[in-house]
């Protein structure tokens, strides 16, 4: 697909407007060496053109094996294992937020030629491995629903986080299919919804759901009054369905976790744009009730943003410096944690699905990263462990969203790219 010739000259020019020389770098860890700020018209813009695998598959460690357990999927997001090794899937794309500048009509093209063509499923499927011998049959659990993303079970309630309400089904272990259209359990916001992800995880005692709401906005262009409820993280009674915001200034907490034995509560962020390539990291962090984690007014604590009018200096103050950087644009959108089964080296620590950069001249991200932890913190570098989504002409064959682990220890992937979902073993060889 090319770009209409009224918009190619514009295009070009803005785009070597936007280029800055960078340190080519990425920071990780609780300490980053943060670039500064570089601005320009537009952002750099690459992202790479999608490419078939040609009979080849993701690369994983020495020790381990890579199977696609679900092909031609309809946007496969995020996972969920059930209580009797059934995987759900949850299918589908949303956001329905005008452009309004030029830059987003371009941002929005580029961004456009790194997905899927495959429309929006807007259901959910169910993989099972109905015999043990690691090949399951997929079938359609639940249809009509409105962009499905997060996904919690709690007892037999089975939550689902549509893009504008957490709804809940019935279930029963070994159940192959709704029983009836969901219930709406309560609702989100979904006015505008630039960021239409709903990140959702549940208490370890059930009695709350997390939810995971992005900004409608890179930086407040469309104002304030846009993000009322937004760039948060809500905590939903699961009894009453009452919520109210456990912690804020999270521009957008796409997947949320809990840690075991702790019971904290943990997210990945994607953090701002159109401050350079370098700038600012995407970061993993602890979820602290009551806390403000800087957006829009700063990042990283208490680096302020100068495009935020007002500004909002005792909100600066407060702001929680996140525990990790991931690296800047590496836009992480799935969080798991290990377990021993997984291996020893990758026992302790979380793992990471990056979809990928779209804002950079060099592409990051494109893969599942480990973090390792100790003493119940991360610690060290992030591993590369699942890669090769991204070829060595800058293609990319997949894209990593959510991450799973199930109980015999396989890592779990969905890829919104391929339409499949991957599963990674341990076969105790490394």
């Amino acid at each position: 697909m090319k770009l209409p010739s009224l918009y190619a000259a514009p295009l070009s020019v803005l785009l070597m407007a936007g280029s800055a020389s960078a340190q080519d770098t990425q920071q990780y860890g609780p300490n980053p060496d943060l670039a500064e700020p570089q601005r320009g018209l537009l952002p750099d813009m690459t992202i790479p053109e999608p490419a078939e695998w040609g009979g080849q598959s993701p690369t994983v460690p020495n020790g381990y094996t890579i199977t696609a357990i679900a092909t031609d999927l309809q946007i496969p997001r995020q996972t969920l294992v059930l209580p009797n090794g059934d995987i759900l899937v949850a299918e589908g794309s949303g956001g329905n937020a005008p452009q309004l500048k030029p830059k987003d009509f371009i941002a929005g093209y580029i961004k456009s030629q790194g997905t899927t063509t495959v429309e929006s499923g807007n259901r959910l499927t169910l993989l099972r491995d109905e015999n043990g011998d690691g090949n399951y049959e997929q079938s359609v659990f639940a249809e009509d629903l409105n962009a499905p993303y997060g996904l919690a079970l709690v007892d037999n309630n089975l939550y689902v986080a549509n893009q504008d309400a957490v709804v809940r089904f019935d279930y029963e272990e070994g159940q192959t299919e709704a029983s009836g259209p969901p219930e709406e359990f309560t609702k989100l916001p979904a006015e505008i919804n630039h960021h239409w992800t709903k990140a959702m995880t549940a208490s370890a005692d059930g009695d709350f759901l997390y939810v995971g709401i992005g900004s409608n906005s890179n930086i407040t262009e469309r104002g304030m009054a846009a993000e009322v409820n937004r760039a948060e993280v809500w905590e939903i009674d699961t009894e009453t369905g009452m919520h109210r915001p456990y912690a804020t200034g999270l521009r957008n907490p796409t997947a949320l976790a809990i840690q075991p034995d702790t019971d904290q509560l943990w997210a990945v962020v994607n953090e701002r744009d159109e401050l350079g390539p370098n700038l600012v990291p995407d970061y993993l962090t602890t979820v602290q009730e009551g806390s403000f984690y800087g957006w829009p007014y700063s990042y990283w604590g208490q680096h302020v943003d100068p495009r935020v009018r007002p500004q909002a200096p005792e909100k600066v103050e407060s702001a929680v410096v996140p525990d990790y950087s991931l690296g800047s644009h590496v836009a992480p959108l799935g969080l798991a944690f290990s377990i021993p089964e997984m291996g020893d080296e990758f026992a302790e620590g979380v793992f990471i699905g990056e979809h990928g950069s779209w804002n950079r001249n060099e592409p990051v991200g494109y893969k599942v990263v480990f973090v390792p932890f100790s003493n119940g913190e991360p610690n060290g570098d992030p591993i590369d462990f699942v890669t090769g989504f991204l070829n060595g002409d800058d293609q990319t064959r997949g894209r990593p969203v959510g991450v799973t682990i199930d109980p015999e220890g396989a890592l779990i992937i969905a890829d919104d790219l391929t339409n499949a979902v991957w599963r990674v073993t341990y076969d105790g060889n490394d």
